[in-house]
């Protein structure tokens, strides 16, 4: 897992990572929480890294570069980033949560392996349009949604069709 670039591996553009530690800061004052600079290297670790992390990647990641970043407050503070929509966690088929940068990028949803654990990204316009037909059906009003697909990868089909399972 790589943490200094975004998924399309160009550099975090300035404003879209301020304008995101304007919203972590508001939502952190608003329950009397301190935005502190470990905080701070979190948030910008989260957003700048390349698709799915988990905790302790980002906790080892800061702990081989000498930063004194606990792992409580890494596990405190991505659960902060998560409530307040800068990041996602990505429902897994197995193992420890995984994470992803969300702010200010597009929707996508997930297939996950539940062998190997790979999550492939996609998104197909003609599945949101259901989603959003069938919610003005029953007068609902979206805020989020989330949707994993799990099963198995080509590779992990392949293995287990040689394997004769």
């Amino acid at each position: 897992m790589s943490f200094n670039s975004n998924k399309q591996g160009a550099l975090q553009p300035a404003d879209r990572v301020a304008r995101a530690e304007r919203q972590f800061r508001s939502y952190l004052a608003d329950g009397g929480l301190r935005y502190t600079g470990q905080r701070r290297l979190i948030l910008t670790t989260a957003l700048r890294s390349v698709g799915h992390f988990d905790a302790e990647e980002l906790y080892e990641t800061f702990r081989a570069g000498g930063e004194g970043v606990s792992r409580a407050t890494v596990y405190r503070t991505l659960a902060h980033l998560a409530e307040c929509g800068l990041i996602k966690e990505l429902l897994q088929a197995r193992g420890p949560a995984f994470y992803e940068a969300v702010y200010g990028l597009g929707h996508h949803d997930h297939m996950v392996c539940v062998e190997c654990g790979e999550a492939i990204e996609f998104c197909d316009e003609r599945i949101e349009d259901l989603q959003r037909r069938i919610c003005r059906r029953h007068g609902f009003k979206p805020i989020e949604h989330r949707m994993s697909i799990r099963g198995l990868c080509g590779k992990c089909r392949a293995a287990a069709t040689r394997k004769g399972r």
